[in-house]
């Protein structure tokens, strides 16, 4: 399972949070970060897709 971090973020009055996980290549086997800035509502649905 990869490695998942979330981080809160307030611009004005927008509440947004910052998604990163790591997701390994099926080329070459290579880990890489996605990262993604989201409503919080959205993050779990962000880090059940493969």
């Amino acid at each position: 399972m990869a490695k998942k971090s979330v981080a809160s973020i307030q611009t004005g009055s927008k509440r947004l949070t910052k998604a990163i996980k790591m997701v390994k290549s099926p080329k070459s086997g290579a880990y890489t970060f996605v990262e993604q800035i989201m409503a919080p509502e959205e993050v779990n649905d962000f880090l059940k897709k493969k």
